[in-house]
């Protein structure tokens, strides 16, 4: 049976693939408090205990506009705490997959980001989740990036769980209309990666680099807002939906600053692993799960 280190065990994505795998590979899922990444002793130490066949970390600090003031904890959690595992994986042989995001990029313009494109942070969360990517891959190039955005699932909180309990507040709402992106459900990104390790396990992949996984079809956060508030109402979580009004992000300043152009082009990963995007809305018709 195939042996999995799972990391950032209690997020979004990590409880999916703990979830996931359960029953059907020999799992190590921790979250901080069995394994603190930045830690690189304690690092080694689990690694060498459990002797993985691969690594996938979920560990990130992401918390975007926190990040801004709590730059040390971003560049231990987002930088040095991948490092680690990239380094103790390559050790022992194992392969490390490592989650990023859309935010490595500048976020203008109309066009779908391709993994070549040339990066540009506009903030701490950003940089330091670019730099990880990069200290990952220079210390095992048994390496997946796997970029990702506007992760949702039933797990810990996001944006649909964060519209449902405003839904069940207020009337009317404004949200940002002029940010658009591919919201991507956790339990997909779950299996993506699992799919992934698994061929690699098996030794039927040796495409190791980064990869842009979302959801599609792409929409604004606005657009987004309506079809959970859809849902929510047809599937009575709430009485009546509120009214959505489109604001702009300069109506709704933030320390950090958003992309507004989140979409990420998904060819390669459907090329290479045949995996398809995420389908959010099917991912919404158990809108239950969510409340």
């Amino acid at each position: 049976m195939a042996k999995i280190l799972i990391t950032g065990a209690k997020g979004q994505v990590g409880h999916c693939l703990t979830q996931q795998l359960t029953g059907k590979a020999d799992i190590l899922a921790v979250d901080r408090d069995e394994l603190d990444i930045t830690d690189r002793e304690a690092v080694f130490k689990a690694v060498k205990a459990f002797q993985p066949d691969v690594i996938i970390n979920a560990a990130a600090h992401t918390a975007v506009d926190r990040a801004e003031t709590e730059i040390e904890l971003s560049e231990a959690i987002n930088v040095k705490g991948p490092q680690y595992l990239a380094e103790a994986s390559n050790e022992i042989g194992a392969a490390i997959l490592h989650i990023s995001t859309d935010y490595v990029f500048e976020g203008t313009g109309t066009s779908e980001y391709k993994e070549e494109n040339k990066t540009n942070p506009q903030g701490v969360y950003g940089r330091t989740k670019l730099e990880g990517e990069i200290t990952v891959q220079q210390a095992n190039p048994r390496s997946i990036i796997l970029r990702t955005a506007w992760v949702f699932g039933e797990h810990g909180n996001n944006f649909v769980k964060t519209m449902i309990r405003l839904g069940k507040e207020r009337e009317v709402l404004g949200v940002v209309g002029d940010q658009f992106g591919g919201p991507t459900y956790a339990g997909d990104i779950a299996t993506a990666l699992i799919k992934i390790a698994n061929l690699i396990i098996e030794g039927k992949t040796d495409a190791f680099g980064i990869y842009h996984f979302t959801g599609k079809p792409y929409v604004s956060w606005h657009s987004f807002a309506q079809a959970i508030f859809e849902q929510a109402e047809l599937q009575k979580i709430i009485e009546n939906r509120p009214v959505v009004n489109s604001i702009t992000t300069n109506d709704y300043p933030t320390p950090a600053k958003r992309p507004a152009n989140s979409r990420l082009d998904l060819t390669k990963i459907k090329q290479i692993f045949d995996i398809e995007p995420s389908d959010w809305r099917k991912a919404l018709e158990n809108i239950k799960a969510y409340a």
